[in-house]
């Protein structure tokens, strides 16, 4: 799994089984390898690229992941079935019918000598969705317990039963935006929220960041890179406040957007589970809990799940395609029918 936050690449080998009428799963070794400068660029820049590039890249990217899972698997002399990869999601264009995530599957198939299921997003473009989100299938499948399952990634996604139908969607900003912030003085990210927590909220750039377009738009709805390349950046890059204020009125922007969306929904006391990156922003955390108020109550997980719970449900999904069985639902994607996605690449 590969994330918009750029974090790096997560790879998660997991036993899945499916017993008393539910599924299981046991997390038995795990990895996080940060990207260097060179790649995060590279893959930061990539929606720029000609098509010939792209595919280019597609091809690289694809050998690179070949070679760490290769790697990872020695190192923890693993035994598995298949390998699932999202890839990395370079175009999301889902109006104009296009997604399209990096990572040659063949690629991945040949360097590891493993059947690869991956371009589990295509199949729901072509049936009318968004393509995205994917993970609450397995938020329903794997983390029943929860009212809400809240992922802080690049981009803040959440997902929930109403009316006897799972819904997801994209909310809004999360990582990207303090990222983005952060690189201007150099650093990858605000760890804990330390320099957000020293700034202060400026009104005028909270309020525009509030009244963006897509918070209007009803769910299903997906966004990622582009938007924010094109209606949030500029925002960020007019405000002549400092990076302190910038990432404060960041926070409170996220946590706010979150609140008022869940709010909506909620009904008596709730649980939210909150994964992704930006559950370890103990800042944004706390701003998420006072926009919330007593309605609903945050449970932060181990890091485990923090950091492996994407990769954790792609390898669901690469089970449910195996089966042949249901692995995106049309409630949360907005596709016309509910179907079983991912494309097969075996070794040569």
């Amino acid at each position: 799994m590969s994330g918009t936050s750029l974090d790096g690449l997560d790879i998660a080998f997991c036993e899945l089984k499916y017993h008393s009428g539910s599924w299981h799963f046991d997390l038995k070794a795990s990895k996080s390898l940060e990207y260097n400068d060179e790649m995060c660029l590279t893959l930061k820049e990539s929606i720029y690229l000609s098509a010939l590039d792209l595919l280019k890249l597609n091809r690289d990217y694809g050998v690179w992941l070949g070679e760490m899972v290769r790697d990872f698997i020695q190192e923890n002399q693993i035994k598995a079935d298949y390998i699932a990869s999202h890839g990395h999601t370079v175009h999301h264009r889902p109006e104009l019918g296009i997604t399209y995530q990096i990572g040659d599957g063949q690629q991945l198939a040949n360097i590891t000598r493993m059947t690869t299921i991956c371009d589990f997003r295509s199949k729901d473009i072509s049936l009318g969705g968004h393509g995205a989100p994917l993970v609450p299938i397995g938020d329903k499948y794997l983390f029943s317990e929860y009212d809400l399952c809240l992922n802080l990634g690049g981009i803040s996604n959440v997902s929930f039963d109403l009316k006897e139908e799972r819904v997801a969607y994209d909310i809004g900003l999360a990582n990207m935006i303090l990222n983005y912030i952060t690189a201007k003085i150099n650093l990858k990210y605000d760890k804990e929220g330390r320099r957000a927590r020293s700034g202060a909220l400026n009104k005028a750039l909270f309020k525009e960041l509030n009244a963006l377009a897509y918070y209007q738009l009803p769910f299903p709805k997906s966004t990622g890179y582009e938007w924010f390349v094109s209606s949030v950046a500029p925002l960020v890059d007019a405000s002549n406040i400092s990076i302190e204020d910038k990432l404060c009125t960041a926070v409170h922007h996220i946590a706010y957007s979150i609140a008022r969306d869940v709010k909506k929904y909620v009904k008596g006391r709730n649980r939210i589970l909150v994964t992704g990156g930006g559950a370890k922003n103990t800042f944004l955390i706390q701003c998420l809990e006072n926009y919330l108020g007593e309605l609903v109550e945050v449970f932060i997980p181990d890091a485990d799940i923090i950091e492996f719970k994407e990769a954790i449900v792609f390898g669901l999904l690469g089970v449910l395609r195996i089966r042949n069985e249901t692995n995106c639902l049309k409630s949360v994607t907005g596709a016309s029918q509910d179907y079983c996605g991912g494309v097969f690449y075996s070794p040569v």
